[in-house]
């Protein structure tokens, strides 16, 4: 086991499930509402830690929107990124395809330009001097009226050079993908890239649908897909990729223990899955946590670790060369 995790160290990686409000660790929430003179519901970072308890993904979700209240200013979405970049630095993350909500923001009162500007000059800085190359995706709120995701994609064509993707999240039960397909053509002749949330606490049928009808290009979450055989095969033949989130399912009770966790069903099903660590502050593990964790609960090989990795690059939206490189550079340090 101990050669696994120090492979699982020194591997570079990319992660492409991360929600950027998902990770504001409380010792920086506390120290930003500071500086905004917000008084948090909890008076220690200790007793709001106290409250990462979730039965399921509502629970969670109350819990993270109060966090995201605290963020007000371009900067305060400058340092929540480059907290993020900082930890990935240390995870060997070498790309990253970060997640962010506008709705979340913007329905308080924040202009749209105050967090998408913040979060990509860090993520400029990141390249520049952590040497993490990102993209950052648009996730629109399932929750919401396929009118207001449409109305706040408008709104992000003036930034269009800062995102290359759009997704949806949040509550997944009640708001199948159907929901938004004009949302959906609306993106694609804007030329964007699309993933969305299917296949978490959803049925498989919204794995489906947000294949044949949003036509995305990769399944965020999609565990229940192995409940229908057809469905595999489908994904399979379609190249797409999975981004789970093995500590988020757990944490949210997609799964009750990681022994039972499907990934490595999906490995060797030649599902191109992937590890990724989706909301780290409040699911207690970035990426490399998330590794450690499925590697000892799934008793996994070496090679399971490497295909992981591997994957995370060809399932990432890097140009093919760029992949290569990756691809390469993992290769010479199993050889090594």
């Amino acid at each position: 086991m101990q050669n696994k995790i120090e492979l699982i160290n020194k591997l570079p990686k990319a992660e492409l499930h991360l929600h950027i409000e998902g990770t504001f660790e409380p010792e920086l929430m506390f120290e930003i509402a500071k500086r905004n003179n917000i008084k948090l519901a909890h008076d220690s970072v200790e007793s709001l830690k106290a409250t990462y308890e979730f039965d399921n993904l509502q629970e969670f979700l109350d819990i993270y929107y109060q966090g995201v209240n605290v963020l007000q200013t371009e900067q305060d979405f400058y340092d929540l990124t480059w907290a993020y970049l900082q930890r990935a630095k240390a995870d060997n993350v070498v790309h990253t395809e970060i997640m962010y909500d506008p709705q979340s923001h913007t329905e308080r009162g924040i202009d749209f330009s105050i967090a998408i500007n913040g979060i990509a000059r860090a993520l400029k800085d990141g390249k520049d001097q952590l040497g993490i190359s990102s993209y950052l995706i648009l996730s629109l709120l399932r929750h919401l009226s396929e009118q207001e995701c449409i109305a706040t994609l408008e709104q992000a064509v003036d930034y269009r050079d800062k995102f290359i993707a759009i997704g949806l999240d949040s509550s997944e039960l009640g708001h199948p993908p159907e929901k938004f397909t004009k949302l959906y053509a609306r993106a694609t002749e804007l030329g964007l890239l699309k993933v969305a949330h299917a296949g978490e606490e959803g049925p498989a049928e919204y794995i489906w649908c947000a294949i044949d009808v949003l036509g995305i290009d990769r399944i965020d979450h999609g565990n229940r897909c192995l409940e229908d055989d057809k469905l595999v095969e489908y994904i399979k033949e379609k190249g797409l990729t999975l981004t789970v989130c093995p500590l988020s399912n757990l944490k949210l009770q997609v799964v009750k223990d990681l022994c039972d966790h499907p990934i490595k069903k999906m490995l060797d099903m030649g599902l191109n899955a992937t590890v990724n660590s989706d909301d780290p502050a409040y699911f207690g593990g970035y990426v490399n946590e998330n590794f450690k964790a499925i590697t000892q609960s799934l008793n996994l090989s070496a090679e399971d670790v490497i295909q992981l990795v591997k994957n995370s690059f060809t399932g990432s939206f890097l140009p093919e060369d760029q992949v290569l490189e990756h691809l390469q550079e993992i290769d010479h340090i199993v050889e090594v």
